[in-house]
């Protein structure tokens, strides 16, 4: 090469100069790091799951410290597999997939006379079975989905269509009028797809039917509160946020218009976004976030923010964002590295711990993910590395994985539920996963992690 200058043009020498060094770093390192750290999140999947397996199985969650399991209600409905499924589906654990598939199909039965909360088992049971059934192609799955969506279809028998909290699976019988918008509004993407999938328009005509009745209810701010009687109409709690109880509301309209192409979700959701940014995002001297107001008045009411509103970074994503998904996810950053792992809620004024415990939740991977996902930034790909890091040195034990009673001491909890499995290991492996094992622009991932198919396979 040392004489090409006096034998070829420039250009192609340049080329030809360019091509040589190809392939090395940066993108050789980034390549063995995605590598290794692919295999070292499996690796964290297995264990925990070998826990579960060895503890709990057949059950709906695992205690890892006393080594035994837990059941939700009176009898198991299988939380821990079916939320399990579609990452081990994107990991490629085919003997595990099997195991699971096995377990479920020979005893996962909803005929139980019990209460359950149909928010929780929407997002974990039925997105997970629709979930798996678009992933294997196995039809039994969509024949449980079927079934359950079926027998929690009174929830909607309300006098003004929002559902009712919870519902007996067996009877029929429905209990708990007061509820809150992420009760009623999560389930659009699950009863859109279970309508997609069967060509019954009953799931999400009801489902609808309850959104746009709360959403004609907001505030004068564009907002919703945090707590209405579903009988009546008539809001309990008038202050509104982005946390726990509205959170997934919002998060449910923009991806309903991205899975669904509703467009009375899209004028929905562009609406709540221009309210969400002019009465609740804030600037302030330790970051930019999302504060508590009035949903009248807009005057603030609280200056906390949680593990839970980390999730409205990947929603800015999705809604093409991504300077304030940036700056959202810096002050995310901030909040995770303050003690090691993130809090449950702090005081964004003072940055002083409000609620203490770090019960692994997903929110902050998931935001960090998608922004490395649309940017290809790598302070993105670093985040990652770093927030899974935390979780191996912190919440890892001799059997598996646990919550954390207090981040400030570290101090352990004897607990790890389904949403583990389902979120926070599988928005860890994406940062790392091979581009084959999964293509985000493809699906919209429900709150669960549950991956819908924009298209019907």
């Amino acid at each position: 090469m040392k004489n090409c200058f006096n034998s070829l043009p420039l250009l192609i020498c340049l080329l030809m100069t360019l091509s040589l060094h190809a392939g090395n770093p940066p993108d050789d390192k980034l390549q063995a790091d995605k590598a290794a750290y692919a295999k070292r999140v499996r690796t964290a999947f297995l264990k925990a799951w070998s826990c579960y397996k060895t503890y709990a199985w057949g059950m709906d969650a695992v205690n890892p410290l006393s080594m035994k399991g837990h059941n939700w209600y009176a009898e198991s409905l299988l939380m821990t597999p079916v939320d399990a499924f579609t990452t081990m589906h994107i990991m490629g654990l085919t003997n595990e997939k099997e195991e699971v598939k096995k377990l479920i199909f020979e005893n996962l039965n909803f005929n139980k006379d019990f209460e359950v909360q149909q928010f929780e088992i929407t997002i974990r049971m039925l997105g997970g079975l629709l979930s798996s059934y678009q992933l294997d192609g196995d039809k039994r799955f969509l024949d449980l989905a079927t079934d359950l969506g079926n027998r929690m279809l009174p929830v909607f028998n309300s006098p003004t269509g929002m559902p009712y909290r919870m519902i007996n699976l067996k009877t029929g019988k429905v209990s708990g009028k007061i509820s809150n918008p992420a009760e009623i509004g999560t389930m659009l993407l699950e009863y859109g797809m279970l309508s997609r999938l069967t060509g019954n328009p009953l799931y999400y005509e009801k489902c609808k039917k309850g959104v746009m009745t709360i959403y004609n209810l907001r505030g004068k701010t564009g907002l919703m509160g945090s707590q209405i009687n579903v009988e009546t109409g008539e809001w309990v709690d008038r202050q509104t946020h982005i946390s726990g109880g509205i959170d997934s509301f919002y998060e449910y309209l923009l991806k309903g218009w991205l899975l669904l192409g509703d467009p009375d979700l899209k004028r929905m959701w562009d609406s709540s976004r221009d309210a969400i940014n002019k009465y609740l995002a804030t600037e302030v001297s330790s970051g930019f976030w999302y504060g508590w107001a009035d949903m009248d008045s807009g005057k603030r009411t609280a200056t906390e923010f949680g593990a839970l509103d980390c999730f409205f970074g990947a929603v800015l994503c999705l809604d093409g964002d991504l300077v304030r998904a940036a700056k959202l996810d810096k002050s995310i950053l901030k909040m995770w590295d303050l003690y090691g792992l993130e809090p449950e809620s702090i005081n964004y004024m003072t940055m002083a711990v409000t609620s203490p415990s770090y019960i692994v939740r997903p929110e902050a991977i998931e935001t960090t993910y998608y922004l490395w996902h649309f940017t290809k930034d790598l302070q993105y790909f670093e985040a990652g590395k770093h927030l899974f890091e935390s979780i191996e040195k912190y919440c890892q034990v001799d059997k598996g994985y646990v919550e954390i009673k207090d981040v400030r001491t570290m101090e352990k909890l004897d607990a790890l539920e389904s949403f583990f499995f389902a979120e926070t290991m599988k928005y860890c492996y994406l940062f790392f996963a091979p581009d084959e094992a999964f293509n985000l622009d493809k699906v919209v991932l429900n709150t669960e992690a549950h991956p819908f198919y924009k298209t019907i396979k």
